[in-house]
């Protein structure tokens, strides 16, 4: 069995899924946490899920669990091709050369991680030089693509016109988005301000994405994905670190969707909690925890909700391990589909065949495999633990713009096994950076000093940051100007940061 990747589920007839009812309640003075603190406590109640022996042959696409469902109503759809996974796709080039399928080993560079972060306790981990020992090859810009690894599955939600049975698969393509941390414990690299990372995987992928570094304190990544099959993801992401001696934990804060054109649907979600374990002794291990509500935001879809709960590790059983459970729920609060498995393996989702909103006991159709993790390539434990995807995107490509993440010197000497060159470069850089910052200041000083308005500081150059349409907030939205000066080759507006 792959290494830090969870045993196949047994088939269960019956389980039992703690649902989030309407009502909730403030977290009392004094019992607040450091996952509960500032939160509010939803009230649940424990519904059983029994499989409904009659139907379950033809709730989700019969007695083959792993058969796609085809939509469950009359309205005619165009037919949406299913794109490949990255280790299956055979048209896989890059500038007319088959793409790489590997990166170099990881050279021994023995370093006590302690010896670094402990005198980080309480600190911010964004703000602490950390060597590229403890690094992988990409930015985290690049990590962040790494979420559409199964995008196949935003394919197959595509085509479906009930948006609880969509987003039974969005919530399914949530959950494969961990499938890697299970056995990546290597920092990315934090990308400068500007940095950009284009993917444009869309002749052998069937999809495209853009990420650029909107902010540099919080450090911000605003990304912009599209699917041939046709869906559109976007997120915000930031995070804030917690780092208590023997753990790290990380909190991210920003906000993602999800977006089908074809029915007006869009969907919104917050990524959950992950904690490093084993910081000062022993080998590292990476847990995701917590509760993800996905959001039915506009279209037919609005109202509906995934509730999705990632159960902490238990050391005492085995059953909870990287586990997942999650009910979809209508707008009345009916459970439509529940979801079962385990985030660095595989998912399932059944139809709910009889159910209301006061229901503690509900039956279910049989259980439809909706994502399993592709096996890690051979010797991958040498190479960082990378997938197939992850060992591309570093990959030399001519044409991206100067600022992209492929170009960044110190992450291709860290490639390269050049660790020493690596971390003087990255010094080089991050002074670079900060000589940069100490310009914009002296000349707010000195306009101030003549009374004059400060000059504009250097705004993102693919999102622009402004409130969606119909929502209060303000969000850095991708402005669709990268592809066409890509095409154009125009790139006299990206900043010299490299």
């Amino acid at each position: 069995m792959e290494e830090g990747v969870s045993s196949a589920m047994e088939d269960k007839t019956s389980f039992v899924i703690k649902v989030p009812v309407n009502r909730k309640n403030k977290v009392k003075s004094g019992e607040s946490s450091d996952e509960s603190e500032g939160e509010t406590l939803t009230e649940t109640q424990q519904v059983i899920f029994v499989e409904d022996k009659e139907r379950a042959e033809s709730a989700m696409g019969g007695a083959d669990a792993a058969t796609v469902s085809q939509p469950t109503d009359n309205k005619e759809k165009q037919e949406i091709v299913i794109w490949p996974h990255a280790a299956e796709a055979t048209s896989s080039t890059v500038d007319g050369h088959p793409r790489r399928t590997r990166v170099p080993d990881k050279p021994n560079y023995p370093l006590s991680l302690w010896s670094i972060m402990k005198n980080c306790i309480g600190k911010e981990l964004s703000k602490i030089p950390i060597p590229v020992n403890f690094s992988e090859p990409l930015s985290m810009l690049q990590r962040l693509t790494e979420d559409y690894e199964y995008s196949s599955i935003l394919d197959q939600a595509a085509q479906y016109t009930d948006p609880a049975q969509q987003l039974a698969y969005v919530a399914a393509f949530t959950v494969s988005s961990y499938a890697t941390t299970a056995c990546r414990t290597t920092k990315p690299f934090n990308p400068l301000l500007g940095e950009t990372y284009e993917c444009d995987r869309m002749a052998d992928l069937g999809w495209r994405a853009i990420s650029e570094q909107v902010s540099h304190h919080p450090p911000m990544v605003a990304q912009f994905c599209e699917g041939a099959a046709g869906w559109q993801c976007w997120q915000e992401f930031t995070m804030t670190t917690k780092f208590r001696g023997k753990y790290l934990q990380v909190i991210p804060l920003g906000g993602a969707f999800a977006y089908f054109p074809s029915e007006g649907n869009k969907y919104t979600w917050r990524k959950v909690t992950t904690t490093v374990h084993n910081i000062i002794v022993g080998k590292l291990w990476v847990d995701n925890h917590g509760d993800m509500d996905i959001m039915g935001e506009a279209g037919p879809a609005a109202g509906y909700v995934a509730h999705l709960k990632y159960l902490p590790y238990g050391y005492f059983s085995k059953d909870t391990q990287r586990k997942v459970t999650g009910v979809i729920k209508d707008p009345q609060g009916v459970p439509r589909y529940v979801l079962q498995g385990h985030w660095d393996s595989r998912v399932e989702v059944a139809a709910v065949t009889s159910a209301s909103p006061d229901n503690t006991v509900c039956k279910t159709g049989k259980f439809a495999l909706a994502w399993q993790r592709v096996p890690a390539p051979p010797d991958s434990e040498k190479w960082y633990n990378f997938t197939l995807l992850a060992a591309q995107l570093n990959e030399p490509e001519p044409d991206v713009a100067p600022t992209d993440s492929r170009l960044r010197p110190d992450q291709r000497l860290m490639e390269e096994g050049l660790w020493d060159e690596a971390n003087s470069e990255k010094l080089r850089l991050e002074e670079k950076q900060r000589a940069a910052r100490r310009g914009l200041e002296a000349e707010a000083e000195d306009a101030a000093a003549r009374g004059l308005a400060p000059p504009a500081p250097p705004a993102p150059l693919w999102f622009t940051r402004q409130a969606a349409p119909g929502q209060p907030h303000l969000r850095h939205l991708y402005n669709h100007r990268y592809w066409d000066a890509k095409r154009a080759q125009d790139w006299s507006a990206c900043p010299d940061i490299f």
